[in-house]
């Protein structure tokens, strides 16, 4: 692969040409990575981490719609009728989340719509 950069003569383009080769052997896509880090999918330990991922992910949405809505974990517990304990862990991915309790917690909780979609 040859690249042609003028910045500080030919000596400088070879040896970025080199570099960029190395690095692009090195990468690897995030499902590789996923791959070698947390098992084949499918796999028990792939499985659980999918599910914490999960989880993570929807404390995440949580706590963001949470301070859209310029509520406190406190306000929102106290309307949904959970504790702030409970939402404190929904948010930091700390508890697992049933679907219905999300759904109050979106559509009661903060009056927001709950949307979800296969594909």
């Amino acid at each position: 692969m040859e690249r042609k950069i003028k910045l500080h003569g030919e000596h400088f383009a070879v040896f970025y040409t080199q570099q960029t080769d190395k690095v692009k052997d090195k990468m690897t896509s995030f499902e590789e990575h996923l791959d070698k880090n947390r098992g084949l999918k499918g796999s028990d330990s792939r499985a659980e981490f999918d599910a914490s991922s999960l989880a993570f992910r929807l404390g995440v949405m949580l706590q963001e719609a949470r301070k859209d809505a310029k509520m406190t974990q406190e306000q929102l517990a106290q309307k949904t009728g959970t504790k702030k304990s409970y939402i404190s862990r929904i948010e930091t991915g700390k508890s697992d989340i049933q679907l219905s309790t999300f759904y109050k917690l979106i559509e009661i909780g903060l009056g927001k719509s709950l949307n979800i979609s296969i594909g």
